[in-house]
């Protein structure tokens, strides 16, 4: 067997100026920092084989991000493979937009801009979109192109870091569990389901899914056996103040925080989200109110009763339960004991393109979109916003749609499938939901999974096929560029190749 030799880097990447906050369909710009935001790399090594992970504190780690960072490594003639490297977005929503596009659509400038362009489109002559914030010509804010040079710069530097840093080192793998990830999808008695729904009437049926508490965790030891850094991998976005108008790193900055008090300054936090496209912090039961607006017309409620429950987990003090409650599992694992490092180990990698079928819209539901849009627009008095967005979206990505399967049938997807000793990592590039996740986790042939959605691309929601009949926003055809078609393929090419690895 071959020394396995690991190294860390950690880069912040805190934009130097205001930016539009990514993540929702108001305009939002940032008034400060309430924490920096990060990318952390791990470079893996074992014989031949290697791997870098990159965690970044951003909404989506987009295929022209990662296209903009394997070239910016060939260009330094590095000694490592760039396709081996592996773009990871925490998904928090207070963070920069850089013009991410999804790979099929590298010149569309984002999802909901170009739902926006078509909303323009079809406007009258006396109506015009009005942004909540205007950001066009003000050069306190920084554009797309300023911050995808920035992330480009920074996340290859910390690639090449990581790299450079690499040196004799071992693992011990380990399990915590902590309830952080809910379901955020209310099902109603008429078989209808919505993202955010209010809980609160007799239509309220169920959440759509269920949970995942677990939190899987690699404790990587130096050379002088002490800890270096973690991997936590845990099924929720870092999610708790994606309204607010910060840039933030979110519940992930709290417990960055709390576990350098423990472990020491040193140490570096590699934090991974697993399958959590139905999930969020918030408790949609118990529903707290937010301290002040949030200006999310799916997240309205008229006159909610106040709960005894958590904090609401869309302000700071509901992040902070958050981050102390995942902090202090992990400090409660490391002190019960941990396996016997594993220094000397397997590695090995697959980078596998996939191709999934493209989820297709049907002739009548074009013609009932394109009827919905101009009765919604005829009715409609004086300009239109976000809010506007927000309720055609399901019919202007269902127009959207159409005009793509034109040309294409299937999305090409990057996935990667890694066997370090005991353990395995697999990526997908959706926010998938946590039912797939939970399929891959139960058939899997090895001792724990790390399962990474939101990696080397943002292809968008990949909902169940019950959501999909449920409906409503992240099971809309406009929600993502696959449906649960290619939701089994995932699942199943994925556990084919861990079995492949382990046998």
């Amino acid at each position: 067997m071959n020394k396995l030799k690991i190294g860390w880097a950690e880069i912040s990447i805190t934009p130097e100026k205001k930016i539009s906050l990514l993540g929702q369909f108001a305009e939002r710009i940032s008034q400060y920092v309430e924490k920096p935001i990060t990318v952390t790399s791990m470079a893996i090594e074992c014989g031949k084989e290697h791997v870098i992970l990159c965690s970044c504190d951003l909404g989506g780690a987009s295929w022209n991000l990662l296209e903009g960072v394997r070239n910016r490594l060939k260009e330094c003639k590095v000694s490592f493979d760039v396709d081996k490297v592996i773009l990871h977005a925490t998904h928090t929503h207070t963070g920069p937009g850089y013009g991410g596009a999804r790979r099929n659509e590298i010149n569309s400038g984002g999802v909901i801009p170009a739902l926006i362009t078509m909303l323009k489109e079809r406007l009258s002559p006396n109506q015009r979109y009005l942004e909540k914030e205007t950001i066009t010509d003000n050069p306190e804010i920084a554009t797309n192109s300023e911050n995808y040079e920035f992330l480009v710069n920074r996340i290859s530097k910390a690639a090449m870091e990581a790299w450079n840093n690499r040196k004799e080192s071992s693992f011990s793998n380990a399990f915590g569990r902590a309830a952080v990830g809910m379901c955020r999808r209310a099902v109603y008695t008429n078989e209808t389901a919505e993202m955010w729904g209010d809980t609160n009437t007799p239509a309220f049926k169920e959440l759509e899914g269920g949970n995942d508490s677990g939190i899987e965790l690699l404790f990587v030891f130096d050379d002088e056996q002490k800890v270096s850094g973690i991997i936590i991998n845990l099924a929720c976005p870092a999610q708790c103040v994606q309204h607010r108008l910060f840039v933030s790193p979110d519940f992930w900055g709290e417990v960055k925080v709390l576990l350098r008090n423990y472990f020491g300054e040193h140490i570096f936090i590699l934090p991974l989200c697993s399958a959590a496209g139905d999930q969020c912090p918030v408790d949609l039961v118990r529903w707290v109110e937010p301290e002040s607006d949030i200006n999310d017309p799916n997240c309205k409620r008229n006159n909610p009763p106040k709960r005894k429950a958590d904090p609401s987990m869309f302000d700071l003090s509901g992040m902070r339960v958050v981050g102390r409650r995942i902090a202090n599992e992990i400090i409660a694992v490391y002190e019960a004991g941990l396996d016997n490092p594993q220094s000397e180990v397997k590695l090995e990698h697959r980078v596998i393109e996939m191709p999934l079928p493209l989820r297709r819209a049907k002739e009548e539901e074009k013609m009932m979109a394109e009827m919905a849009i101009r009765q919604y627009l005829a009715k409609k008095q004086g300009n239109v916003d976000y809010n506007d967005v927000a309720n055609l979206q399901i019919h202007l990505g269902v127009l959207k749609r159409f005009e793509q399967q034109k040309t294409i049938g299937h999305i090409e997807t990057e996935i990667h499938i890694i066997r370090l000793g005991s353990v395995a990592f697999a990526t997908n590039p959706f926010e998938l939901f946590l039912d797939y996740g939970n399929r891959i986790r139960a058939q899997m042939s090895c001792e724990q999974i790390f399962l990474i959605q939101l990696a080397n691309g943002t292809e968008g929601y990949l909902p169940t096929e019950k959501a999909e009949k449920h409906g409503h926003f992240s099971a809309y055809i406009s929600s993502g560029q696959v449906g649960h078609e290619g939701g089994e393929c995932l699942v199943r090419e994925t556990l084919q190749n861990i079995r492949d690895m382990f046998k």
